[in-house]
């Protein structure tokens, strides 16, 4: 029995070295899809405030043309707002659906060539140049107490949409986060923490050690939810942490998906999981240990698992059949 445990031993350990695997080998490093070249950015992406009533506040940021045509582009603001997907029960980030939160994009305008200030002006960058857009903020004499959240679009345009045509998509973006000196009221859960092994890549099904949680934003103000996964060997080594900066903003009126994961995770493995998230001064976390085995690893393991069984079975009726021999001598 010991020699075929032993057998066994070597058979998987070879089979483990011809799929190129085992406890200390690493998948190859995912290499980065390949992105569309952007001919337009924008800095900075996001800005916060703090509003007041009856006040002016004055700001650029800059457009960047980075291709080798000049460029037409407008700017105009919309609300930054997520909106409940009654079909899967998830918020999608939207940029038309107003609400209370949203008021602050009808007090933004943008100063023209002219040098007045309008909702949509147009202008053109030539290339390898900056653009300095200005805008302006101008609040009513009462505002609402809490967040207030618009994007600023910087729309590149065509001769076609010159002309009537359809415009392209907007791209970038740059988010404003406004908040009143008004009431500020913090309120959010955090529930729904998971660890898993695999996680949905489009359509495909991947093995990736991966943290998941839900965070609800019932308050009135937004807030950062930091999520960290931290993988490490059953004997302590680290192999994993999740970096300090990564963290979701949500805000009000809003429920989202923090989570993080191994894009290293090997094919074969035993790990001790921790994930954690942390709100303000609240931290939620749980562990566990996840065995990562191939599907090959895995059909080999039952088809062994099977002969060793059948061999056992025949190994007792060749026992049984020796005893009653001998007995009948």
């Amino acid at each position: 029995m010991n020699k075929l445990l032993r057998g066994f031993t070597v058979v998987l350990a070879g089979f483990c070295a011809l799929l190129g695997v085992n406890g200390t080998v690493f998948a190859d490093e995912a290499s980065e899809e390949a992105k569309p070249a952007t001919s337009i950015s924008i800095s900075p992406v996001n800005k916060v405030l703090k509003l007041e009533p009856n006040k002016t506040y004055d700001d650029s940021f800059k457009v960047m043309n980075n291709g080798a045509e000049a460029i037409k582009f407008e700017v105009y603001a919309s609300p930054y707002s997520y909106t409940k997907d009654e079909d899967d029960g998830t918020y999608k980030l939207g940029f038309s659906n107003e609400t209370a939160y949203t008021q602050i994009t009808r007090w933004i305008t943008f100063r023209d060539s002219n040098g007045a200030y309008t909702s949509k002006p147009k202008f053109k960058v030539e290339p390898g140049t900056t653009f300095v857009v200005h805008y302006r903020i101008k609040t009513p004499s009462s505002i609402p107490d809490g967040g207030q959240y618009a994007v600023i679009f910087a729309h590149t345009l065509s001769d076609d949409t010159e002309s009537g045509g359809l415009k392209t998509e907007a791209s970038p973006g740059l988010v404003v986060y406004g908040r009143s000196n008004g009431i500020t009221r913090f309120s959010f859960e955090t529930y729904d923490l998971k660890i898993n092994k695999t996680l949905q890549d489009g359509e495909k099904t991947v093995t990736k050690i991966n943290g998941t949680s839900m965070v609800n934003n019932s308050g009135n103000v937004d807030f950062m939810a930091y999520g960290k996964l931290t993988v490490r060997g059953i004997f302590g080594h680290q192999y994993y942490v999740t970096p300090e900066t990564k963290g979701v903003s949500i805000i009000p009126e809003t429920e989202l998906e923090v989570s993080d994961a191994w894009d290293d995770t090997p094919y074969f493995g035993l790990f001790n999981v921790t994930w954690s998230v942390t709100v303000k001064d609240e931290t939620k976390e749980i562990s566990r240990l996840v065995l990562i085995l191939p599907v090959p690893i895995i059909i080999l393991m039952i088809l062994l698992l099977t002969i060793i069984g059948i061999w056992i079975t025949i190994m007792v009726r060749k026992r049984k059949e020796r005893r009653s021999r001998f007995g009948t001598v």
